[in-house]
C-alpha cells in the first residue's frame, strides 16, 4: 500500500513538473532529496547503534533483567492472562523497555518474539480447550496479542531518542525540547490505552464464561432427553448447530 502510495505521488509530481515547463526543478529535488536521506540515515545510523549497544552492555550487564523483573506484576496488570514465567513476559518487558527509551528500532525484534511467543500460547490455549476454541475462531488475535499492539502504538516515551535526531540533523535550535510535549502526551495516550484494554479484557472474559455456560447447560439438558441428539454437534460438551 505504501509502495504505491509513493510511487504514485513521484509519478504524479513528475507529469506535473512536465506539464509545466519544471521538470528540471523536480529532478533537482529528486537528487538532493536522495542526498538529504543518505545523510538522514548515515545520522540515524550512529545513533542508533550507540542507543542499541547501550542497551545490550544492560543486558549482559543484568540490568535488563532486573528491570523485566521489576516489570512482572504491571506486566500481569496488563495482561491478566498470561501465565507466570511464561517467555513472553521477557520478551514484552525488553520491548518497552526500549520503546520507553525511545528506541523504537531496537525495540522491533523483541516486539516480533513477544508476538511469536504470544500466538503459541494461543495455539495451546486451543488444543488444551476444545470450548475454548470453538468460542474463539481460529486465527483470531488474542486479548494479550491487541494489548500489546495498542500499548506499542501509545508508547510511552521518556527520551525520543527519534525525534530528537530528526531535529537536530535539520537545524532545530533546541531539540531536546520535545522531551517534555512528548511525555504528556505519550503517557496520557498510554493511559488511555490501558484502560481501554482492561475494559475490553473484562467484557471478552465475561463473554466467553456467559458462552462457556450456555453450552454446559444445553449439553446437561440435551443428555437427559432422549431423542434430542440431533440438537448437538457430537461433542461432549454438546452445542447447538
Amino acid at each position: 500500500m505504501l509502495n504505491g502510495l509513493w510511487a504514485f505521488m513521484m509519478i504524479a509530481g513528475i507529469i506535473y513538473g512536465s506539464f509545466n515547463g519544471n521538470i528540471q526543478a523536480v529532478t533537482e529535488a529528486a537528487f538532493q532529496s536522495a542526498g538529504e536521506a543518505v545523510s538522514l540515515c548515515i545520522t540515524m545510523l550512529g545513533i542508533m547503534s550507540f542507543w542499541t549497544g547501550i542497551l545490550k552492555i544492560g543486558e549482559r550487564a543484568g540490568v535488563i533483567e532486573a528491570l523485566t523483573r521489576k516489570m512482572t506484576p504491571l506486566i500481569h496488570f496488563l495482561f491478566p492472562e498470561l501465565p507466570c514465567g511464561h517467555p513472553a513476559v521477557g520478551s514484552i518487558s525488553a520491548n518497552l523497555i526500549a520503546n520507553v527509551l525511545g528506541l523504537g528500532w531496537a525495540a522491533t525484534p523483541a516486539g516480533l518474539k513477544a508476538m511469536e511467543d504470544l500466538k503459541e500460547l494461543e495455539e495451546e490455549r486451543r488444543s488444551a480447550d476444545p470450548m475454548y476454541a470453538r468460542s474463539v475462531p481460529e486465527g483470531t488475535a488474542s486479548g494479550e496479542m491487541c494489548t500489546f499492539l495498542i500499548i506499542n502504538i501509545s508508547s510511552l516515551q521518556l527520551i525520543p531518542v527519534n525525534m530528537i535526531a530528526y531535529r537536530s540533523r535539520y537545524g532545530s535550535r533546541m531539540p531536546m525540547a520535545i522531551v517534555g510535549p512528548a511525555l504528556v502526551i505519550t503517557l496520557v495516550t498510554t493511559l488511555v490505552a490501558v484502560v481501554f484494554c482492561r475494559e475490553r479484557q473484562s467484557l471478552e472474559l465475561k463473554r466467553r464464561e456467559a458462552q462457556k455456560w450456555r453450552w454446559q447447560n444445553r449439553g446437561m439438558q440435551n443428555r437427559g432427553m432422549p431423542g434430542q441428539e440431533s440438537w448437538t454437534d457430537g461433542n461432549a460438551g454438546g452445542g447447538r448447530l
